[in-house]
């Protein structure tokens, strides 16, 4: 497997510069900030529900520190049918996100060295073993590295946080230039570009680089423009016919959108395009099917071959006619609680359960917006 040192090199250097300029710009825009640290620890201390969540990710940190990185050159998984070679050896190897995020958390709540370190030692693995595509389909599936990243990151010396920063750096210099971008290809407007904005702006806000700041938010603007309905409809629902991709390509830009409202204070759930779109009303389109007032059958009128292949390869929820399940919404609508936290009671209706910690996403929503 190559590793990718030289060119990480030639970026070591301008990225130093930048390490210099922004040394105490550590606040943390992507995972959790200090004291939302401090509020997370005192819920687990007083909420079994919160601690029963936190115990999941204590068992995998105390699991991964006892097994290796298993970093790839290439992750390989958009357009390829399950059960292929390369998409299986990716979505094992991509598992290491998870770790890195559990043993981050970990150290984070719990203070424990070992945890920090294994961490560091994921990540070290992958920046000098993955190497940037510019797929940002395959390259969405490292957020749990990012996030876990800013966890740790101000808690780290230069010389542990430059090969992650130059590797991190690389991968979203890739995105800005995707081939997925070039003039007249879909994936310049559907779903693929939600996930480039996304990890674009992740590693922005966790590497604390401005030279980013032109591209963000301008990006952010098209594609809500160009992908989202005044009807609350998506390009990619459209084409689809399926809300697994209405909420794919919405949970990109609620995470791009929390980062950015962390950083700025600018509500891009709440913005509207020229043609009265917003994140807002796509997310609220998907509630009366969530709740059951409204029935869908998914891709039943898709215009994407691979689609017809995927249910051909018999893989699950891929049929046409599968009907939707509401349990596929609950991501999105536990991002959206962050800027609107009546969401929470349609999650809650979904599953019917009564707690307010249903999920992870859902607490930590919860714990960032009260600031």
């Amino acid at each position: 497997m190559g590793r990718l040192i030289h060119p990480l090199k030639i970026q070591l250097i301008g990225l130093l510069a930048c390490w210099l300029v922004t040394a105490t710009a550590t606040a943390q825009y992507v995972s959790l900030t200090t004291n939302e640290l401090i509020r997370l620890k005192t819920r687990i201390s007083q909420d079994t529900a919160a601690a029963r969540l936190i115990a999941s990710f204590w068992r995998q940190a105390a699991l991964a520190l006892q097994e290796q990185p298993n970093p790839i050159q290439k992750i390989e998984s958009q357009g390829l049918l399950e059960g292929d070679s390369r998409k299986v050896a990716s979505l094992k190897a991509v598992k290491d996100g998870d770790k890195v995020y559990a043993l981050a958390l970990a150290y984070r709540v719990y203070g424990k060295q070992d945890y920090k370190l294994k961490a560091v030692a994921y990540l070290t693995a992958w920046a000098e073993t993955n190497q940037p595509t510019g797929d940002p389909i395959n390259e969405t599936k490292l957020e749990p590295f990012i996030t876990g990243y800013d966890l740790i990151r101000p808690e780290l010396s230069i010389a542990q946080r430059q090969p992650i920063d130059a590797w991190l750096d690389h991968i979203a210099d890739g995105e800005v230039h995707s081939f997925s971008i070039q003039p007249g290809k879909g994936t310049v407007i559907n779903n693929w570009n939600s996930h480039r904005i996304k990890i674009i702006t992740l590693i922005a806000y966790t590497l604390h680089s401005s030279k980013y700041e032109g591209i963000i938010i301008p990006e952010l603007e098209k594609q809500i423009g160009q992908n989202l309905n005044a009807d609350g409809t998506t390009l990619d629902f459209i084409e689809r016919d399926a809300f697994h991709y209405h909420t794919y390509d919405l949970e990109p830009l609620l995470t791009a959108a929390i980062a950015i409202k962390r950083a700025t204070g600018k509500n891009y759930f709440m913005y509207e395009s020229d043609k009265k779109a917003s994140i807002k009303k796509s997310v609220d389109f998907i509630i009366p099917y969530m709740t059951g007032e409204k029935q869908h059958g998914e891709f039943v009128n898709s215009r994407v071959e691979f689609d017809r292949k995927r249910a051909a390869n018999h893989e699950k929820g891929y049929a046409a006619g599968t009907p939707f399940n509401p349990q596929s919404g609950v991501y999105l609508l536990s991002l959206a609680s962050y800027f609107n936290p009546d969401y929470a009671s349609i999650i809650q209706q979904v599953s019917r359960k009564k707690s307010k910690y249903l999920n992870w996403t859902l607490l930590l929503s919860q714990i960032k917006r009260t600031n």
